[in-house]
């Protein structure tokens, strides 16, 4: 059925006890299951011409009725940035994000956005509801790089959505972290939430905070630094760098978090690796493997990102490269 405009249609006995939202964004196209239950609180979707819930459970019989409308146009300008697609097809793509590009518009950055990018590559992604952040399902911050998927039409972007809510999506992380590590594995495990007088901060201390978890090995040991790998069976805002902190084992180059720990250079390093810490610009945190399954054909695709030149850098200085 039509993604646009006005729908009627006659609740089968496959559909009986099934929740209205689901059926309307099974039955329309395009229509997701957040985007039917937004109209149906809205009354632009009715059962039996009466008002309901997205979770009214329909019966054989039941007329089901409403529009669909025109998304809101985005007001936010493509822009011809360069992207590094790893792959794209109808429904979604994966992008190597790189470090210093902001996800999504915001105040201080309106332009220069992966959004404005991709509205330029990808311009249906402008369609996908009236969200500022179209196609965009999960985030990483301005200086962190590595992979990232965006969708491109509604059902992708709640079919990926649902995957990143209920965890079933493995992100793998690589952070060059100040210290040693006392063991070769581990897991943190501290709840995640504004931080009390810093609002640009996360704490592991907020009064609010949410559970987060962090598995954590040993990739390489150094004298004074440790390359991790991380997987994030959370997706808290800053978790990784927040967690690193807790455990005093800031990301080297974080200074939101690691303050003068995460540029500090033990006395005993090498002048070569000396030189490139203090080159450092940002958080050496890489988004390495995202792996997913695909929203239409179901099989589970991984994806790499390179490391990046400067990450990569550093990792070969301490390597002794």
């Amino acid at each position: 059925m039509s993604a646009l405009g006005p729908f009627s249609f006659t609740v089968d006995h496959s559909e009986h006890d099934q929740r209205v939202d689901v059926v309307v964004s099974a039955r329309i196209a395009d229509c997701s299951r957040s985007l039917a239950a937004t109209l149906i609180h809205n009354h632009s979707i009715r059962v039996n011409q009466s008002a309901a819930k997205p979770a009214h459970r329909l019966k054989s019989g039941d007329v089901v009725d409403g529009e669909i409308p025109s998304p809101e146009p985005v007001d936010y300008a493509p822009e011809d940035i360069p992207l590094d697609f790893l792959y794209q097809d109808h429904d979604l793509a994966v992008i190597n994000k790189p470090a210093g590009m902001v996800v999504h518009p915001a105040p201080g950055n309106y332009t220069g956005t992966l959004v404005n990018a991709l509205l330029y590559h990808c311009p249906d992604i402008g369609r996908i509801g009236s969200d500022i952040r179209p196609g965009i399902v999960h985030r990483l911050d301005k200086d962190t790089s590595g992979v990232m998927v965006a969708a491109k039409n509604s059902r992708a972007h709640e079919d990926l959505s649902s995957q990143f809510k209920d965890r079933s999506i493995k992100k793998e992380y690589l952070a060059v972290v100040h210290g040693k590590m006392a063991d070769k594995s581990g897991s943190i495990e501290l709840p995640i939430g504004r931080h009390r007088t810093q609002r640009k901060k996360m704490s592991t201390l907020s009064r609010a905070g949410r559970n987060a978890e962090t598995l954590w090995r040993v990739a390489r040991q150094y004298a004074g630094f440790t390359l991790l790998r991380l997987d994030l069976k959370t997706g808290r805002t800053h978790q990784i760098r927040v967690h690193c902190t807790a455990i005093n084992h800031p990301v080297v180059g974080d200074l939101l978090y690691g303050g003068r720990r995460s540029t500090s250079i033990p006395g005993n390093v090498p002048d070569k690796v000396r030189l490139l810490l203090q080159n450092v610009k940002r958080q050496m945190l890489h988004a390495r493997r995202l792996t997913f399954r695909h929203p239409t054909s179901g099989e589970l695709l991984t994806f790499e990102a390179p490391i990046p030149d400067d990450m990569q850098a550093l990792i070969n200085g301490l390597d002794g490269k």
